[in-house]
């Protein structure tokens, strides 16, 4: 027999807080092997005393089948010349000493498991309805956690004392509930309550007999809304099958069309109101249960309120994903609306008493309890594209973001790098030791509890690894609320000037995706949105760029435009069309084009409009593929102010794929025409021409059926055809497509079969947001390189 060796091994990665010590326990029994195992600042230590083969049997164990929760990014195995004295494997008590906690991974919140959803399914077990049942390999993580290391006297758990029953459990290695942080059943965890808000008549009911959890299933099948408290806010709740409750809802939270997300109680019922792929159901029903945007159903048993995403053709869908959301479906059995409780353009809403304050007008009940939410956050928003994830909205299940790498400059303990981020969908990322991290959505900071909700995830950050920036990263738009804080920091904390770094909006979508796959070499990068501040001055949004991590040039984007007012363009688009068409048109021209949202304006309206065009007075130049599909939605009558971001993209997206499904489609002369230059400046495409075109078409063939949908496939078609084009051109570059105009499938989708016709390489967003969401990232993947 082979002499016993003795090995460390360091596993770093999302390992603690995933049932991982216990699961290393139980490997070692199985395998006959002593030594020990422990949570420290590393990630968990493990000390192994066995044959080498057998050894080496549990490291491919290790490897290829950990806990469900857990990701392991690196394994370090050092062999020890001498033997210690082991009798028996055991776990030891985590060792964390103040300051090393910077390469611990905190693990996102998951939903709950097969096993656990058994136990409150089952009279016979203790957990039996219980809605807070939990255990290693699910629940509540992110959400409850105030400091590392992930202890039960550092979450929202804190002041809940564990029967016997739990402690026993807890204590046992070989239970699934050992050391879940969360651990309570009924007699010592969470309790809910219910509170009646603002009920009129139709909404009052003998609740003496009632449990909380059923008074408000009782308020929802009466057709009221209920704030109900989930893993990281509160949701507002009503029937998705009641159109009066639906309008309740939209005209109390001033919400009058922007799409509204339905839960839904299991698989089965997903489908009778939506269809999708086999990967989108897998999306659908995995442990991160996002929202998933999926094609509605044109024909169900279910008949859903029209209210719930108008002008669309797809839905949010998500699955319950806590015991008390399935609790909840189980008694009610129908799809509800589940959106976030905020107020527009606020974070969402944690506590009874905010939501009493700022939504008491909207709701009729609150299905509250008692487990504090310590950090925030919303639900994940999510598609699949060429059957891939695409991350909207990075938040529950998915964020916190860690990505490991090994780099030079973060491996020196002196250098850390905090990058802010974007104005919109703002998330923040942090770059210390081996770990590159992104923080759930916060949201748009345009009002001022937006930016405290900023600030507060910024001191969560900071407080759970013991960060402080060495150097800062932010946006070159110098009225941005994150640039703002990121210069006050540098000065505050007499930072060098070197170590506070601006970096390009439309460079920054670039990196992000180029963070994800850790490139640093050169890509195509082809960055589409609504607004981001260019080096000149003017706002780009239609970036064709050559990039490494070093720098960009442009290749090619859209001919600028006046945007007639500044940001008021942007709220009102007829007046990014009336811009688009001045330059193509008399002003008497216009004034006679039959499009409502022209003739709405009036007369004398457009008169000043265009003097102020004229004049380039009030006005900011624009080359923003989002304005030109807002300019094309209005001409097209499909809106006419915008009242929600993205509205002008997801109609015409419909739209197009109205006409793509259709029989007999047409051709229609449809040119994508270039501004002349001269080499080498970059390419410039029409904008007001390629505007023109489409009013022009979609007017001269009124009479023609589904005209207005073959206008949007052609829009689609045209710049897709581009940029193919410019593809064909650099077939040895990856290509990159981000910014938020490629959160229109069909767009992204053509390119991407464009790409793979020609054998191109394309570099897929993955679960960093491809919307500003991934700013943050791509700041940080640019810092690193470039830390002074």
């Amino acid at each position: 027999m082979k002499p016993a060796q003795q090995v460390t091994i360091i596993v770093k990665g999302i390992v603690q807080g995933v049932g991982f010590r216990p699961f290393v326990f139980r490997l070692a029994h199985q395998l006959n092997l002593v030594g020990s195992v422990l949570n420290n600042h590393l990630g968990v230590t493990i000390v192994l005393q066995g044959r080498s083969e057998i050894i080496e049997q549990f490291i491919e164990t290790l490897t290829h089948s950990p806990p469900p929760l857990a990701r392991i990014d690196a394994i370090e195995l050092t062999h020890q010349p001498q033997l210690s004295i082991f009798h028996r494997f055991s776990i030891i008590d985590s060792h964390i000493s103040a300051g090393e906690h910077a390469k611990v991974a905190i693990s996102a919140d998951k939903s709950i498991c097969q096993d656990c959803l058994d136990d409150i399914n089952d009279p016979h077990n203790r957990h039996y309805q219980y809605p807070f049942t939990n255990c290693t390999n699910c629940g509540p993580r992110y959400t409850i956690i105030n400091a590392l290391p992930y202890d039960r006297c550092n979450t929202a758990m804190a002041d809940f004392v564990m029967c016997d029953n739990c402690r026993d459990a807890y204590t046992d290695p070989l239970n699934r509930r050992y050391h879940a942080q969360p651990v309570s059943c009924p007699h010592c965890g969470p309790q809910l309550s219910f509170s009646v808000i603002n009920a009129s008549a139709e909404f009052l009911y003998d609740s003496s007999m009632l449990m909380p959890l059923e008074q408000a299933v009782e308020m929802i099948n009466r057709g009221g809304i209920v704030a109900i408290k989930g893993l990281g806010g509160f949701h507002l709740v009503c029937d998705a099958t009641n159109n009066d409750a639906v309008m309740a809802l939209r005209q109390r939270k001033q919400r009058p069309a922007k799409p509204l997300a339905i839960m839904v109680r299991n698989l089965a019922q997903a489908q009778l109101c939506v269809s999708g792929t086999e990967a989108e159901w897998l999306v659908l029903t995995s442990p991160e249960k996002p929202i998933t945007l999926m094609q509605k159903r044109q024909h169900s048993d279910i008949e859903l309120s029209p209210l719930l995403a108008p002008g669309i053709d797809r839905l949010g869908v998500f699955l319950p994903y806590t015991p008390l959301h399935h609790l909840l479906m189980q008694r009610l059995n129908k799809p509800i609306v589940a959106t976030s409780a905020n107020r527009s353009g606020e974070p969402i809403i944690g506590n009874i008493a905010e939501i009493e304050q700022h939504l008491g007008h909207v709701i009729n009940g609150i299905l509250d309890h008692n487990r504090p939410i310590i950090n925030a956050c919303d639900d994940s928003v999510v598609q699949v594209i060429d059957e891939q994830v695409q991350v909207i909205r990075l938040a529950r299940g998915y964020a916190p973001l860690t990505i490991n790498l090994h780099s030079p400059m973060l491996s020196d303990s002196q250098n850390s790098v905090l990058a802010v981020g974007a104005q919109q969908k703002n998330t923040v990322a942090f770059g210390f030791a081996d770990n590159l991290i992104v923080s759930p959505h916060i949201g748009d900071l345009f009002s001022l509890e937006a930016q405290h909700y900023f600030t507060q995830s910024l001191a969560t950050f900071k407080r759970l690894y013991d960060f402080n920036p060495s150097h800062i990263v932010h946006d070159n738009h110098p009225q941005y609320a994150p640039t703002q804080w990121a210069v006050n920091y540098q000065s505050e904390h007499k930072l060098p000037q070197s170590h506070c770094i601006g970096i390009q909006h439309h460079f920054a979508h670039v990196l992000s995706v180029m963070a994800m796959h850790q490139r640093t070499d050169q890509v195509l990068g082809f960055s589409f949105d609504g607004t981001g501040l260019g080096d000149d001055g003017v706002l780009w949004g239609s970036e064709v760029m050559l990039a490494d991590v070093n720098g960009f040039t442009t290749v090619a984007h859209f001919s600028s435009f006046k945007l007639i007012g500044g940001e008021q363009a942007i709220k009102h688009p007829v007046r990014i069309l009336l811009a688009l068409l001045f330059e193509q048109m008399t002003l008497q021209q216009v004034l006679a084009l039959p499009i409502a949202a022209i003739q709405n304006e009036g007369k004398k309206t457009v008169t000043n409009l265009y003097q102020l065009w004229h004049n380039n007075s009030h006005c900011i130049e624009c080359r923003s593929v989002g304005r030109l599909f807002d300019a094309l939605a209005v001409a097209l009558d499909f809106i006419g102010s915008s009242q929600y971001e993205g509205q002008a993209g997801m109609m015409i997206e419909t739209a197009a794929n109205d006409y793509s499904n259709h029989p007999k489609r047409q051709p229609l002369s449809i040119m994508l025409n270039t501004v002349s230059h001269n080499d080498p400046e970059p390419i410039q495409w029409h904008s007001s021409d390629f505007i023109t075109q489409l009013v022009n078409l979609a007017i001269n063939h009124s009479q023609t059926p589904y005209i207005k949908q073959q206008v949007c496939w052609h829009f689609i078609d045209a710049i897709s055809q581009q940029l193919d084009h410019i593809g064909q051109q650099y077939p040895q570059l990856p290509q990159v497509f981000c910014g938020g105009v490629f959160q229109n499938k069909t767009l992204l989708s053509q390119c991407i079969d464009d790409c793979r016709r020609g054998e191109r390489q394309f570099l897929p967003s993955g679960h960093i947001p491809i919307n500003d969401g991934g700013i943050a990232l791509g700041q940080l993947w640019y810092a690193i390189h470039h830390m002074a």
